[in-house]
């Protein structure tokens, strides 16, 4: 199955608090954090959510 990378490339400082949370429901605490999670439609809308703070890579 596919996973995805997801890293967070902006600091959530300024934005919204549904944005803050939806980064803290993805393990992303801190600026440079990286998790892998499976390629699964609820994880791919929470990127969706917060796109402008965070890159998506698809790993194999």
């Amino acid at each position: 199955m596919a996973r995805l990378k997801i890293t967070q490339t902006k600091s959530y400082i300024g934005s919204k608090q549904n944005h803050r949370d939806t980064l803290r429901s993805l393990g992303l605490k801190r600026l440079g954090d990286v998790v892998v999670k499976e390629d699964r439609p609820e994880f791919r809308g929470m990127a969706q959510t917060v796109r402008h703070l965070v890159t998506v890579e698809e790993v194999d």
